[in-house]
């Protein structure tokens, strides 16, 4: 059991019932990403007064325990993916393990559990898994799921199976319908399009499509937030430095889910500062060519900066895809177009 505490709200991560806070309201499903579509699967197990974007607070909590036991909002996933376990190659994830719990935190949910997807698990049957894991384990009051939740032995469940095997232990279950695509698609520029129809589902796999496209704008409408790189600055080749171009080296969760490489506009945040202050910037994700690097980095240049940002934890808010990485015939012309991508970045950014 792994607790993990921000600003006076916790969040569990659990991987056995020791340790678990219950009776609990639950939001059953992947989850990666936590997109606008599994916001709304997740709102119905909040308390009363919680939102999409606020936390519940200790007083909340007290005010609630007057007359009842109190029921802890708790969103329950797998790890690892299903999908890795059958299929035995890792998956890059959208939401690796911090960013997902950051993204429910900030919804209002105080657990997370993630139930071990192992051979046990996945032999369940529907009726097992209700009886073992939601009634038993969870103590569960409530449950919210998409209608095309499936569960079980080879997925054998279905949303409505759920419901009906919840009923006979007086589990309340709400079926929220698939969330569609619904905006205006902005313009795309410099990128493949991959504009959602109408019609088109708010999916994780929508999402991975158009980041691998490099379609940013229409990534984060489907988020409802800006898709973001977190991790840890660390020390690089320090090629910026002499082009006139100090670059923050990040690295990240080696699950993390990568966009087209690239050039892109973007907004930087320092983790655990004390001042939210916004950086603006140009970030590029891929092998270097020009001066023939072999592995793939993800280097940030903030504009308007100086200082050591080594050790240090960011966020990097993805705004827009700028150009595809190409190779240069000479670091002066790397340099050229370096000063034009900032250029067009602040132009972005400004907008």
């Amino acid at each position: 059991m792994l607790n993990l505490s921000q600003n006076g709200c916790s969040v569990w991560v659990a991987s056995s019932s020791e340790g678990l806070l219950t009776p609990t309201a639950v939001a059953l499903g992947k989850f990666d990403g936590v997109h606008l579509g599994h916001q709304r699967v997740i709102q119905p197990v909040l308390h009363p007064g919680s939102d999409l974007s606020v936390a519940s607070s200790p007083q909340s909590k007290e005010n609630q325990l007057t007359n009842q036991e109190y029921i802890y909002s708790t969103v329950v996933t797998f790890d690892p993916h299903p999908q890795e376990f059958f299929t035995g190659q890792p998956r890059t994830l959208l939401t690796p393990l911090d960013e997902k719990v950051q993204q429910l935190r900030s919804l209002g949910v105080e657990q997370l559990v993630l139930l071990p997807f192992d051979k046990e698990l996945s032999a369940l049957t529907p009726e097992e898994f209700v009886e073992k894991i939601l009634v038993q384990q969870l103590r569960c009051q409530r449950i919210s799921i998409g209608e095309d939740f499936c569960f079980g032995e080879k997925r054998s469940g279905t949303a409505k199976d759920l419901q009906l095997l919840a009923a006979k232990h007086n589990i309340p279950v709400t079926i929220v319908p698939l969330q569609t695509y619904t905006g205006d698609s902005p313009t795309q520029s410099n990128c493949v399009s991959t504009t959602p129809t109408q019609d088109a589902r708010i999916s994780t796999s929508l999402i991975r499509q158009t980041l691998e496209h490099g379609d940013i704008e229409n990534a984060n409408l489907l988020l409802g937030r800006p898709y973001s790189l977190l991790g840890d600055v660390v020390q690089g080749q320090q090629l910026g430095r002499t082009i006139g171009f100090p670059t923050a080296n990040l690295q990240l969760p080696k699950e993390k889910f990568l966009p087209r490489q690239g050039v892109y506009a973007v907004r930087v945040f320092t983790l655990g500062e004390t001042s939210d202050a916004e950086n603006l910037g140009v970030m590029n994700i891929g092998n270097r060519p020009t001066v023939n690097g072999t592995s793939s980095s993800v280097e940030v240049h903030l504009f308007d900066w100086s200082g050591d940002l080594y050790s240090k934890k960011l966020a990097v808010q993805l705004v827009k895809f700028l150009r595809p990485e190409q190779k240069f015939p000479s670091l002066e012309a790397l340099k050229t177009q370096i000063k034009l991508d900032c250029v067009a970045a602040r132009e972005v950014l400004s907008a």
